[in-house]
Parts: structure tokens; sequence; C-alpha cells
């Protein structure tokens, strides 16, 4: 009987803590280390290229494909916008406001010329995420954990 109780209890707290995790979405998380978000900013070049694990508050997310999430640095007004390719990954449209752990690769992204891109895929006011009219960089996110 002891030994039924104490199985119970550890399977529930395996799924316990499963739970407090989050939802997963894409690859599982490989990297421990995270780096700041505010670091990678500040140092764009230094980081362009290499995965990287970052954790934020989750400012907007993609409203028409969940192809894309902002994440907050750790400074006032600074932010980093990981994108996942189109249908592989799709962040929940409810997911603002939430913390996110994001495992991507840095990337250089050029202004786009294509604005018939930005009229046909995405619906937005204003500036789109994904077609920056500046240079500017985000990461390509692979893996993430949504709390």
């Amino acid at each position: 009987m002891l030994k039924k109780s104490l199985f119970i209890i550890t399977l529930f707290l395996l799924v316990s803590n499963i739970n407090a995790e989050g939802e997963k979405y894409g690859k599982e998380i490989s990297l421990k280390d995270k780096t700041a978000v505010s670091s990678i900013l500040t140092s764009p070049e230094k980081f362009n290229g290499k995965t990287v694990l970052i954790e934020g508050k989750i400012l907007n997310v993609c409203q028409s494909m969940g192809c894309w999430i902002e994440i907050a640095g750790e400074n006032e007004g600074e932010k980093i916008m990981v994108k996942v390719e189109d249908g592989v990954i799709v962040f929940p449209k409810d997911a603002k406001g939430k913390t996110a752990l994001v495992e991507g690769i840095v990337a250089e992204v050029q202004p786009s010329t294509d604005e018939h891109h930005a009229e046909k895929d995405h619906q937005h006011d204003g500036d789109d995420p994904c077609n920056p009219k500046t240079k500017t960089y985000r990461i390509n996110g692979l893996g993430a954990v949504i709390k």
C-alpha cells in the first residue's frame, strides 16, 4: 500500500511539474544559459548567426498567422521579435502578457522592398513587423515554452 501511495504521489508531482513548465512549441529547448535581450540589442553583430535562449514577457503576437511574437527586454522600451516558419510553429493569439522562453538563431533582417508581400500575407496597421523599414535583428525561433 505504501509503495502504491508513493507511486501515485510521484506521478502527481511529475504531471504537476510538466504543467508548470508551460505549453511547448517547436523543438525541445536544449540551451541552459539565457542571454539577456538587452545584450543582443546592444551588440547584435556579436550574436548574429548564434543560437540563444531568451526569456521575457510577450508584448505582441501575430494575429493573422501566429508566426511571430515580440518579447520584452529587461530595460524600458526594449523588445525583440521572434519569427517562426509559417505553419511549423503557431503561437496562440492570446499569449500576449504571458512569459516565453525561446530558443532561436539571431538574424539580421534587411528592409523589404516587396510591399506586395506585406499587403497580401499580413494585414497590419502601420509597420509590418515581418518587413521592417530599417535594418534590424530578430530571433528565428526554433522552440519555445509559453507559461
